[in-house]
């Protein structure tokens, strides 16, 4: 989905910007020698970011991956069962 002049569309920013989010967070202790983020939150970022892609293959064909989707939730529980046993 891209929009005038080749942009993306609202969409594919907004998962753009969650996947930069989650790079931040996870790249902030490796700089700062902070602690690391809670996982809940990581895990909390990613399943938004899960939300705007099923938003999006609502609105295109194209877009249904559903081995990614898959991939996606398989992190997400690795990182709740990890933010369970801290």
């Amino acid at each position: 989905m891209t929009g005038p002049a080749g942009r993306p569309g609202p969409l594919t920013a907004l998962s753009l910007g969650l996947l930069a989010v989650v790079a931040l967070l996870l790249l902030w202790p490796l700089l700062t020698g902070g602690p690391p983020p809670h996982p809940g939150l990581i895990a909390g970022v990613l399943l938004a970011r899960l939300g705007v892609q099923l938003l999006r293959a609502r609105h295109d064909e194209r877009l249904r991956r559903p081995v990614s989707w898959a991939v996606d939730l398989i992190l997400i529980g690795l990182l709740f069962s990890v933010a369970g046993q801290r």
